[in-house]
């Protein structure tokens, strides 16, 4: 019954405009957050249906100790997801108006002309373009097992493994219990929407990572070579860090810092999970880390990916808490210090053109910051948002701040969506979107060294001119395949 008293209580913030989903599921201290965040998701994105049912089933007239918030999420596990996992008066209650609740799920399918379930959502879609689109993608923990034993699980447990997609169309096609291998990435497996894994044994033991695809990018990307010390600048919940040391090999050195207490406290539990060794959290503003401390004289490699609108986010939000600060003047939130901004939730929606700008010179400061670390060879910049001013145009800005320190790399050129045209060379920098890339909405842009020393300059057409990456992606070339390391699944 913790499970759905947590949702609720999630909920209800998110009613009162206490926070964003992350943040409020974050906050909770529910044991297992994954598992808190899949149920306050999915009741959010039937909440119309939902509602409808309530109405139509007069439940909250009938039980009027029953608060809706917790009704919503008793009644979506109920009909949509594995069934109710509680026992107690709660679930009593819900069983005693089953009947009425799945009758009225009947009529309201006939009423729209529709027999699944999911179809019911297609209303709901409108404000999220493309989210029904947007495949389940499951990262393979190559610190604790490869990619075939994962497969084999999988096929043990019933599913079809259908080999590796040759298209984004044959991912847009996945049903029922059948997965794929990316197209892409060569550790990412992709079953259809509805498959749930928070139960499954992978997932409870760390052997798979629940992460988008594209929130796959910027540790593929980044790429560091086994043995490098590396930053995550701002690195809770964690999944991009744990990517990281699984292409590190947990070989080398990860310095992972955000501001928040709890979200670090959950964080360093995924990560123990997962496997990861040679990893520093730190309760820290990535702003007042100081670039010439010793500490961090052999960082080479820095994942910055910031606070941002989150636009590209594809389930939305409810008023997240940068709205009601923003309601009291730009300028309160400009002079907040920089901790604070990068507290703020991701999930935002349309913010006004003075919220991006406020945003986009935190995203410019905080990007330059990371530039100067002395020993810094490449560094990938990524946010999860559509907008202009805080992709193409701050990495615009902070280029031409360096000079010709950096370069921008054309990194992954088979990746079908390019940066937006806004600059020269802006076009080797990555998009992705639920339309395109069957994905959240997502930017990235990998920056190199460029000097004495440095890598050679994107122009040059071959990979052997590169010798530090190889294959790698500072030349345009595909990511080099990794050694899978073999750990059976038991």
């Amino acid at each position: 019954m913790a499970l759905y008293s947590a949702a609720a209580a999630v909920l209800q913030g998110l009613e009162r405009g206490d926070g964003g989903i992350k943040s409020l599921v974050y906050n909770s201290r529910f044991p297992h957050i994954r598992q808190l965040y899949a149920l306050v998701s999915e009741t959010l994105r039937y909440s119309p249906v939902l509602e409808k049912l309530l109405a139509g089933a007069a439940l909250l007239q009938a039980e009027k100790k029953l608060p809706p918030q917790l009704a919503k999420v008793l009644v979506y596990d109920l009909l949509f997801g594995k069934g109710l996992k509680c026992g107690g008066r709660w679930k009593a209650l819900a069983r005693r108006h089953r009947a009425r609740l799945e009758a009225e799920l009947a009529r309201l399918k006939v009423q729209q002309k529709v027999s699944r379930n999911e179809d019911l959502l297609a209303p709901v879609q409108a404000a999220s373009p493309g989210a029904s689109q947007v495949p389940r993608y499951v990262r393979v923990n190559t610190l604790k097992t490869c990619v075939d034993d994962v497969i084999d699980f999988f096929k043990r447990q019933g599913y079809s493994y259908l080999g590796k997609a040759a298209s984004v169309e044959e991912l847009r096609a996945l049903s029922g219990k059948k997965f794929l291998l990316d197209l892409h990435l060569p550790e990412l497996l992709v079953f259809p929407l509805q498959t749930d894994f928070h139960d499954n044994l992978l997932y409870t033991s760390g052997h798979i990572i629940l992460q988008d695809k594209a929130s796959c990018l910027p540790a593929f990307l980044l790429d560091p070579a086994a043995g490098s010390h590396v930053i995550d600048a701002c690195a809770a919940p964690g999944n991009k860090t744990s990517h990281l040391a699984a292409i590190l090999k947990n070989k080398g050195q990860i310095f992972a810092f955000d501001v928040d207490t709890k979200r670090l406290a959950t964080m360093n539990t995924m990560l123990m999970r997962a496997g990861v060794t040679g990893f520093q959290l730190a309760q820290q503003d990535f702003l007042t880390v100081d670039p010439g401390d010793p500490k961090y004289s052999k960082v080479t490699y820095i994942l910055l990916d910031p606070s941002c609108s989150g636009s590209g986010n594809v389930w939305g939000s409810i008023r997240p808490t940068w709205s009601r600060l923003w309601a009291r003047g730009p300028q309160v939130t400009a002079a907040l210090p920089a901790g604070m901004v990068n507290r703020l939730p991701r999930e935002e929606a349309a913010p006004s053109p003075e919220r991006l700008q406020a945003l986009a010179g935190f995203q410019r400061k905080v990007l330059s910051h990371a530039l100067s670390f002395p020993a810094l060879q490449r560094l990938v910049y990524s946010t999860c948002s559509l907008h202009r001013e805080e992709n193409e145009d701050v990495v615009q800005a902070v280029l031409q701040e360096w000079g010709s320190a950096f370069r921008l790399v054309n990194a992954f050129p088979s990746w079908p969506c390019r940066g937006l045209a806004a600059f020269p060379g802006a076009e080797c920098c990555l998009r992705a979107s639920p339309a395109d890339t069957l994905t959240h909405g997502f930017f990235v842009a990998v920056l190199e060294r460029y000097g004495e020393g440095a890598a050679a300059p994107s122009s040059l057409p071959a990979a052997a001119e590169n010798p530090e990456h190889g294959e790698g992606t500072a030349l345009g070339t595909a990511p080099k395949k990794r050694k899978r390391k073999k750990q059976r699944v038991k």
